[in-house]
């Protein structure tokens, strides 16, 4: 408990405010956006604070746990094995400040070696033209792949997961520096107690996304690497970070079989039991499926979990899933939602509603001219969404859940987002 407290007292040290949706309460205080501030969307002030965030903040903290709490180590890193290292393994409990500066590139290895998609296949006998040779749907049909070239091509990710997938144990705080980066990795946070502030991450890149011909009506390739991935951790708090494809656009995919040769997966994903999250004053920016929280409509046991607080935060040319909830008891308040026509990622919708899943979505902003009110929330099986003070391009679209007829959410947070 004792070191519980020592790496959560960060929170108060920097000043911002941190809380965790429950069941029948919000524990909260917040910056709430005043009344200019969303009248004048444009000027983007509703945002702004997503870059407020001084390294003079991180100073204080620094001297704070080296002069008062020599338990909790103070670490500092800026490649790949520094890292990992500073990590450890998910046994690594001891209560841990991570400084990262710079960038780091999650495909560059211990030796310093850029590892390519070939490096990864190796030895796993996988072949790109025979793959799609062997399952060109003309021919092969509209079943899942399997057989020699499927079996090698999964193995060749396997080879890429161990290089850029790193997972963050609990009482672990990570703090960007000097224009803190990171790029084709995927963080994975399966512990408690966990915060991660003023990081850039980019461009999760999967070399080898699987063709799936049941997805949809004209089947899809499919990847797997998240940005950020908090998959069953509880007490997660991602605050003033960016997330984005990063230069290798979705445009630049190329397509197989009449579909995209999609390389990406999410950028934030919450899954797999993870509780009590809170995002505030993050971007997300420049993707296709942006955010899950919870993936199955079969996992029923993430009902009572996936409680989730979204707050002040900037969702820029995304496409989908802004977010798409299951099982979930979501608040989302206070955000700019933004779309360009001229963007390659083309709104279709902000809010999905899955199974079993609750949405509060309150006073939030969206400036995106191609959209109505019919865009703002797609239903996929759910039922319970409130919706108040929200604008649509300038105008108040209350009514949302009506127009939808949604019941009302059953869950009443004490923290009411007011302008």
């Amino acid at each position: 408990m004792k070191k519980y407290v020592m790496s959560l007292i960060i929170i108060s040290l920097v000043g911002f405010s941190f809380f965790m949706l429950r069941d029948k309460q919000v524990n909260a205080t917040t910056h709430e956006v005043k009344d200019k501030q969303v009248a004048s969307y444009q000027n983007k002030r509703i945002f702004a604070a997503i870059y407020e965030f001084k390294d003079k903040d991180i100073d204080y903290v620094k001297e704070y746990f080296s002069n008062k709490n020599k338990e909790t180590k103070v670490l500092a890193v800026s490649n790949w094995a520094d890292l990992m290292n500073a990590l450890g393994n998910q046994n690594n409990q001891t209560a841990k400040i991570i400084y990262i500066s710079g960038t780091i590139d999650m495909n560059i290895g211990s030796n310093g070696k850029t590892l390519t998609a070939a490096d990864y296949a190796n030895g796993a006998g996988y072949n790109f033209a025979t793959y799609l040779n062997t399952y060109n749907p003309t021919k092969y049909g509209k079943k899942m792949p399997t057989r020699t070239q499927e079996i090698a091509r999964d193995k060749a990710p396997k080879n890429q997961a161990k290089q850029i997938q790193y997972k963050v144990p609990s009482n672990t705080t990570i703090i960007g520096t000097n224009n803190a980066k990171i790029t084709g990795g995927n963080m994975i946070i399966n512990g408690s107690n966990v915060i991660v502030r003023n990081i850039t991450f980019e461009n999760a890149y999967d070399y080898f996304p699987q063709w799936d011909p049941t997805d949809g009506a004209s089947g899809n390739w499919n990847s797997q690497y998240d940005n950020l991935t908090v998959n069953g951790g509880s007490n997660v708090w991602l605050n003033h970070n960016q997330f984005s494809d990063g230069s290798p656009t979705d445009n630049k995919n190329g397509s197989y079989y009449g579909r995209e040769y999609q390389h990406h997966d999410g950028l934030v994903d919450i899954v797999n039991g993870a509780n009590n999250v809170t995002l505030s004053y993050n971007q997300l920016q420049n993707h296709d499926k942006s955010m899950n929280i919870g993936n199955s409509d079969s996992k029923t046991s993430d009902l009572g979990k996936l409680q989730v607080t979204m707050h002040h935060k900037h969702f820029d040319n995304l496409i989908q899933r802004q977010p798409r909830v299951r099982f979930g008891k979501v608040h989302i308040y206070n955000n700019y939602y933004s779309a360009t026509n001229s963007s390659i990622y083309k709104f279709m919708y902000a809010f999905g509603l899955g199974k079993q899943s609750q949405i509060y979505a309150q006073n939030n902003t969206f400036d995106v001219p191609t959209a109505s009110i019919n865009d703002i929330v797609k239903v996929f099986g759910g039922t319970n969404f409130t919706d108040n003070g929200n604008l649509l391009n300038g105008k108040q679209v209350d009514g949302i859940s009506k127009l939808t007829k949604l019941n009302p959410i059953t869950f009443s947070p004490n923290h009411k987002a007011s302008l």
